[in-house]
């Protein structure tokens, strides 16, 4: 995809490319949805047929009448079509620091024709900050079509507690949206990060440091635990015996550590344990960000060949190189691992649900066989698969996540004055998530993407 320095002229190639002249040169003309039922995610049911009338970017009416519609408005048959908050997804990459290859900017377009209208971006450095608000300025000016970035995190790497808590004051003033931590901290310098982070006003969110201890962790105020880790541990029968191997090692040996005992963690699982952790997870009101997508395609589980997924064509050449080379590196004795991993995977998520502890959606996109945007289809059938129900695994990618982001005011419903990113659907998503796939149109900042020139941008 072009760079943002490029968005206008590259906006004005796809209007001619993909002759979408009539929509770009409508833009700001209003938008009139007409006769279409309004799922409302905080209730879980669907209106009788509305009007729904949006103009520069925001729901003016979801209840508006024939007169009210300007004569200038783009009008949308929405009989028998379903409309839906745009959906977001809480745990992309969008830059890959690690191997210094270019933004992941090709996979805008996929997460926008899956309906995903917004994102949490999870590993950005401070200087990428200035990316990510030229990328939201595009989005909202109309000059790329991409999801919106609705959430930012800079990890604080150091080698000291005063130089992490250097770089989160510098992310602080950049416009980091929230501090992300990982597994290798030391619980010293997990704690010079909250600490640091609580004077910035900025939540911490991220992996539970493998030293530390689930509800240490909720407790201490980490905001979110990722991909549940340390929430294994929490619902095992060995956690203290676990925990303690791992104090006195730096943050390295300790992950180390926690790999090579994770055979035992699993086959140690304990209902009753996992019960009350859930318990008092719930109680501490800490979000679990599950991405239980990542086990359930994990590599080394049989998926056939991965080149053969008509998806394949739609990643950049060097992921597809990346995919290719992790997939290769498993073995037969990891399937047995993968296979234990996603059934206690999905016996705490129907744990934690019940408990009434916050289950979140999001995917790790692009980690192999985590398509962007396609993968939030995946991980909110696999949430039903394991407790949930189709409306609350629906509120798990709106307004719950907006919820969490501080961003309820502006996105998550379907209401008058919220920014216009929307879904419009051919099927109920009350009455399976797999009707979420049926998109017939995406509304981006009060834009529409009609079906077909979403599939076109696709093709591109």
């Amino acid at each position: 995809m072009a760079s943002v320095s490029a968005a206008p002229r590259f906006h004005r190639l796809l209007c001619a490319l993909f002759a979408l002249l009539p929509l770009c040169a409508a833009a700001r003309a209003p938008l009139a949805i007409v006769d279409v039922s309004i799922v409302d995610v905080v209730h879980a049911r669907a209106s009788p047929p509305r009007t729904v009338l949006i103009a520069d970017g925001r729901i003016v009416s979801t209840r508006a009448t024939a007169h009210e519609i300007p004569h200038d408005a783009v009008r949308v048959d929405g009989r028998g079509k379903f409309l839906i908050p745009g959906l977001i997804d809480l745990h992309v990459h969008l830059f890959n620091n690690a191997s210094h290859r270019p933004a992941n900017e090709w996979t805008f377009p996929l997460f926008v024709a899956n309906g995903v209208t917004g994102v949490r971006e999870m590993l950005t450095t401070p200087d990428e900050l200035t990316q990510i608000q030229a990328w939201r300025d595009a989005v909202q000016r109309g000059d790329t079509i991409a999801p919106r970035v609705l959430a930012a995190g800079v990890f604080p790497w150091a080698d000291s507690d005063e130089k992490a808590r250097a770089i989160v004051r510098e992310s602080a003033h950049g416009g980091a949206d929230f501090i992300k931590v990982f597994s290798e901290l030391t619980p010293t310098r997990w704690h010079a990060i909250l600490d640091e982070a609580t004077a910035q006003h900025l939540p911490v969110d991220g992996h539970v440091p493998a030293t530390v201890a689930l509800l240490d962790a909720a407790h201490a105020g980490q905001r979110t635990a990722e991909h549940l880790m340390q929430v294994y541990e929490a619902c095992s029968s060995i956690e203290p015996k676990v925990l303690a191997a791992r104090r006195d090692l730096d943050g390295d040996a300790a992950t180390a550590l926690r790999d090579a005992q994770e055979r035992e963690i699993l086959q140690a699982f304990d209902p009753r344990a996992c019960q009350n952790a859930a318990r008092a997870i719930a109680a501490s009101g800490q979000a679990q960000v599950a991405t239980i997508v990542l086990e359930y395609f994990d590599p080394a589980r049989p998926h056939g060949d991965i080149a053969a997924d008509p998806r394949w064509p739609l990643l950049r050449a060097d992921e597809q190189a990346r995919w290719q080379r992790i997939v290769q590196e498993n073995t037969p004795g990891d399937r047995a691992l993968a296979d234990l991993r996603w059934d206690v995977t999905c016996r705490i998520v129907r744990t934690l649900h019940a408990a009434g502890a916050r289950v979140l959606a999001g995917t790790d996109t692009p980690m192999p066989l985590i398509y962007p945007g396609y993968s939030l289809h995946d991980e909110l059938e696999r949430l039903t698969e394991c407790g949930l129900t189709p409306a609350q695994a629906l509120r798990a990618a709106t307004v719950d996540a907006a919820d969490l982001l501080g961003k309820a005011n502006d996105f998550g419903t379907v209401e008058a004055g919220k920014r216009a990113d929307l879904v419009l659907l051919d099927a109920d998503p009350l009455r399976g998530a797999r009707s979420l796939r049926r998109i017939r149109a995406v509304v981006l900042a009060g834009r529409l993407l009609p079906r077909a020139d979403l599939d076109k941008l696709i093709a591109h």
